[in-house]
C-alpha cells in the first residue's frame, strides 16, 4: 500500500517536472522570437542565466495561475458572456508579467500585448502537455477519476447504489440526421450505443417522436422539464390582456412560462429529487443550476445563472484553451460565409454583424462550460442531470440542417457524448444516459427570399395598410393590393398618403420558424373569422392562396375553429380527421397538434403555417434562416429518443410518442424505475455530496478536462 503510494506521488511530481520543462523551452522559445520578450538584462546574460530566468518565469506562472486564477474568476463572473474571451487573455497576461516581476534571476522583460500572446500560448502548451501524460497512462487516469470522485464524500454518508440518470439535449438534431451522421461514421459513440458495427451489442434504443404545432426549444423543453407547456403556441406571440409580446427565450418569459407550468401541474419539475440543470431554459426544479435562463434574472448567489462558468474558467488552461477554440471558431464561421457567397450557395442568409461571436459561444463556451458542469455532476454522484448542447441548432439555422458545417459540430458533439460515458464509468454510482433533442430542423430558403416580400408586409397589403416599395413592386405584393382593391371596391391607400390608421389598431405580425401570428392589439378577445372579414375583406383570401402558405387557423363563430386553405378550402377542426384538407400534406398527428392549440388562450387571431413540399421536406421560415423549426412540416417535427435498454420501452410496440408532455411522463417513469431499485429507502435518499455551488467542483472540472478536452481537435481548426 505504501509502495503505491510512493509509485503515485513519483508519477505524479514526474508529470508536474515535465509540464514545467516544457513551458520553460516554451519561455526560451517565445523570447527568441518576439522581439519585445526578454529574459536577459540589456548587458547580456550566460545561456545559464537566462535558462534560469526562464525556467523560474515558467514555475512562478504556473504557481500564480495555480493560486491566482480561481480568484479572478469570481470577478468574471460579472462580465458578459461575449466580453469573457478577451478578458481571459488580457488576465492571463497580467499573470505573466507579475510572475516575470517577482522573478529574482535576470531582468526578465515583456510588452503588455507580448505578455498576453506569451501567456497564452504557455498555458495552451502546458494544459496539452499535461493531458498528453495523463491521457498515456491509463492507470493513472482511473487513479485520478477515483479519486475526485470520493474527496468530497469522504466525511458524507454512503452514495446510493441506485442509478443515476444523464439527460443531454442535443438541441435541433432531428431524427433522420442522426441517423444519417451515424451512418457516415460522424458520431460513432451514438452509433456504437446501437450496435454498429454489426456484431455488437447494442445498450440503447432509438424512438422517433413527435413535436406539439410549435415545434421549438421553448415548448419542447418546458413540457419535457415541467409536464406542462399548456398555452405556448409559438416561440414568441402577444398576449392581448397584458399588451406583451412574449418571448421563450427572454429571462422575464422563461421565468414566467416556468411559473405558469408549476401553477399547471402543481409539481416542481423533473429535477427536483436531487437535480441539476445545465445549459436550459428552464430549470426542471433542480437544486444545482449553471447557464440557466430562468433564473438568470436572480440576485442571490447560490442560483447565479453563470456560476457554472467559475467551475470551468478556474483552470487557467482551460480558459485559454476555450478562448482559442472561440476565436478559432469564429475565424471558420467567417470562412465558411465567405465560400458560401463566392460559390453563389443557395439557399442563402446573412451571416454577419456579431453571428460568428453568437456561433462561437453557442459552440465552444457554451458547449465547454455545459460538459464540465454534467463531469462535476457526475464525479459529484447526483442523482438526475438534464443538459442541453445548443451548438447545432445555431449553426443549421444559418448554415442548412445537411451542411458540412453542421456536420463539424456532429462530430464535437458526439465527442461530449464519449468523454461523459467514460466519466461516468468512475463516478461513485451507476449513470444510465439518455440523449434525445427538442425539435428537429427543416431546409428551405425564406419567404423573403422566395417572393420578396415578409409575412408583414402580405398582412399590411392585405389589410390595405401601407408597405415597403420593396414589397409594392413584388408579384405578391401587386397580388395583394389588387385583392384588397376588388375586396373594397376602392382604391388602396399608398404609402405616404394621408390617411394613417392608429398604431394600436395595426396588426402584430410575428414569426416562429415557418409559423406565423398575426394579431390585432386593439381587439382584447380573439377575432373570429366574422369579424376578421367584416375589418379586412381581403386579409383572410390573400393570404390563404399566397402559394407559400400551408394553412390558416382562426376560431370561427360557427364552426368553432376552422382550418382555411387556398381557392376557398375551409374545414372545421371537428372534420379534419376524416377531411384533412390542407394539412394532408403535412402528415398524421398535425389535425391533433392544430386541435390542441386552438385551444390555447393565447393562440393568435389568425395562426399562418407556411407551405411545406412532401417530397423533399422544405419550408419556408418567416424568419432569416434556411434551416428552421416552429411549425409543422419536416424534419422540424420528429425529433429522436436514444434510450438504455436498462429502461423499460419508452412506449408500447407499435405506439407513438406525442408531444413533449409525453417525454416528461417517460423521464418520470425511468427516473422512478433507477429509484426503485434493490436499496433501503434511507439509502437511496442519502446524498453523495453536499448542497453548493458548482464552484465547488472547480478542481474535478479542471483535473478531468485536463486529461480529456473536448475542445476542437488540430484537424478541426485546420479545416
Amino acid at each position: 500500500m505504501r509502495d503505491g503510494w510512493w509509485r503515485r506521488a513519483a508519477s505524479q511530481v514526474g508529470r508536474s517536472v515535465a509540464v514545467w520543462a516544457v513551458s520553460t523551452v516554451t519561455m526560451l522559445v517565445l523570447a527568441g522570437i518576439l522581439p519585445d520578450f526578454q529574459l536577459q538584462s540589456p548587458d547580456g546574460d550566460s545561456a545559464t542565466t537566462i535558462a534560469m530566468t526562464a525556467a523560474l518565469g515558467a514555475g512562478a506562472f504556473g504557481v500564480l495561475s495555480a493560486v491566482v486564477w480561481p480568484l479572478l474568476v469570481r470577478l468574471l463572473l460579472l462580465v458578459p458572456a461575449l466580453v469573457l474571451g478577451l478578458l481571459v487573455f488580457f488576465l492571463n497576461g497580467s499573470l505573466l508579467l507579475l510572475a516575470l516581476r517577482v522573478n529574482p534571476s535576470g531582468q526578465p522583460e515583456a510588452a503588455p500585448e507580448t505578455a498576453v500572446i506569451v501567456a497564452a500560448v504557455m498555458s495552451a502548451v502546458a494544459s496539452a502537455t499535461g493531458g498528453a501524460l495523463a491521457v498515456r497512462d491509463d492507470e493513472a487516469y482511473r487513479r485520478r477519476l477515483h479519486r475526485l470522485a470520493v474527496r468530497r464524500r469522504r466525511r458524507l454518508p454512503p452514495c446510493s447504489s441506485a442509478p443515476g440518470t444523464v439527460v443531454v439535449q442535443l438541441d435541433g438534431v432531428g431524427h433522420d440526421v442522426l441517423r444519417d451522421a451515424m451512418d457516415k461514421g460522424l458520431m460513432p459513440t451514438a452509433a456504437r450505443w446501437l450496435g454498429a458495427p454489426p456484431g455488437q451489442a447494442p445498450s440503447h434504443r432509438l424512438t422517433p417522436w413527435r413535436t406539439d404545432w410549435s415545434s421549438q426549444t421553448g415548448a419542447s423543453q418546458l413540457g419535457i422539464l415541467h409536464g406542462s407547456n399548456h398555452d405556448v403556441p409559438a416561440f414568441r406571440w402577444y398576449e392581448k390582456d397584458t399588451g406583451e409580446v412574449m418571448v421563450c427565450n427572454r429571462p422575464a418569459g422563461a421565468v414566467e412560462l416556468q411559473r405558469r407550468a408549476v401553477e399547471r401541474t402543481g409539481d416542481g419539475g423533473l429535477l427536483t429529487a436531487d437535480g441539476a440543470s445545465r445549459g436550459n431554459l428552464f430549470s426542471g426544479g433542480a437544486g444545482e443550476l449553471a447557464l440557466v435562463l430562468s433564473v438568470s434574472a436572480r440576485r442571490d448567489r447560490a442560483n447565479r445563472s453563470r456560476a457554472g462558468y467559475f467551475a470551468y474558467f478556474s483552470d487557467p488552461a482551460n480558459a485559454v484553451r476555450t478562448a482559442l477554440s472561440f476565436v478559432a471558431d469564429a475565424g471558420r464561421e467567417i470562412g465558411q460565409s465567405l465560400r458560401a457567397r463566392a460559390r453563389g450557395q443557395r439557399p442563402r442568409v446573412s451571416r454577419g454583424g456579431l453571428y460568428p461571436l453568437v456561433r462561437a459561444f453557442a459552440t465552444v463556451v457554451e458547449r465547454d462550460v455545459v460538459v464540465a458542469a454534467v463531469i462535476g455532476d457526475l464525479l459529484a454522484g447526483r442523482t438526475a442531470v438534464y443538459a442541453d448542447l445548443v451548438a447545432y441548432d445555431e449553426v443549421a439555422h444559418h448554415s442548412g440542417p445537411r451542411s458540412r458545417d453542421t456536420e463539424q459540430v456532429l462530430r464535437r458533439l458526439d465527442r461530449a457524448l464519449a468523454l461523459i460515458e467514460r466519466v461516468a464509468e468512475h463516478a461513485p454510482r451507476p449513470y444510465r444516459i439518455v440523449v434525445l433533442s427538442d425539435h428537429g430542423q427543416s431546409p428551405g430558403e425564406t419567404f423573403r427570399a422566395r417572393y420578396g416580400l415578409t409575412l408583414a408586409d402580405l398582412v399590411r397589403a392585405g389589410c390595405g395598410l401601407p408597405v415597403p416599395r420593396r414589397a409594392e413592386r413584388t408579384r405578391s405584393g401587386a397580388e395583394a393590393r389588387a385583392a384588397v382593391r376588388a375586396a373594397l371596391r376602392r382604391p388602396v391607400e399608398e404609402r405616404g398618403g394621408r390617411h394613417r390608421p392608429s398604431r394600436d389598431s395595426e396588426p402584430v405580425v410575428l414569426a416562429s420558424g415557418n409559423l406565423g401570428l398575426i394579431s390585432f392589439p386593439d381587439v382584447p378577445h380573439r377575432m373570429s373569422r366574422e369579424e376578421i372579414d367584416a375589418r379586412h375583406p381581403a386579409l383572410l383570401p390573400t393570404l390563404a392562396n399566397h402559394p407559400g402558405v400551408g394553412f390558416l387557423l382562426v376560431r370561427s363563430e360557427e364552426h368553432g375553429g376552422v382550418v382555411l386553405g387556398a381557392r376557398g378550402t375551409e374545414v372545421p377542426l371537428d372534420r379534419l380527421e376524416t377531411e384533412p384538407g390542407p394539412l394532408a400534406a403535412f402528415g398524421p398527428g398535425s389535425a391533433a397538434a392544430v386541435r390542441r392549440t386552438h385551444s390555447f388562450p393565447h393562440t393568435a387571431d389568425i395562426m399562418v403555417n407556411s407551405f411545406h413540399d412532401p417530397a423533399d421536406g422544405e419550408v419556408l421560415a418567416f424568419e432569416e434562416q434556411i434551416g428552421s423549426h416552429g411549425g409543422l412540416g419536416g424534419d422540424q417535427g420528429r425529433p429522436f429518443l436514444l434510450s438504455p435498454l436498462a429502461f423499460s420501452p419508452p412506449v408500447d410496440e407499435g405506439g407513438e410518442i406525442v408531444g413533449a408532455e409525453q417525454i416528461h411522463r417517460v423521464l418520470r417513469r425511468w427516473l422512478d424505475e433507477a429509484a426503485g431499485s434493490q436499496v433501503p429507502l434511507a439509502a437511496r435518499q442519502a446524498p453523495c455530496h453536499e448542497p453548493a455551488e458548482q464552484v465547488e467542483q472547480v478542481e474535478q472540472v479542471e483535473q478531468v478536462e485536463q486529461v480529456e478536452p473536448v475542445g476542437d481537435g488540430p484537424g478541426e481548426r485546420a479545416a
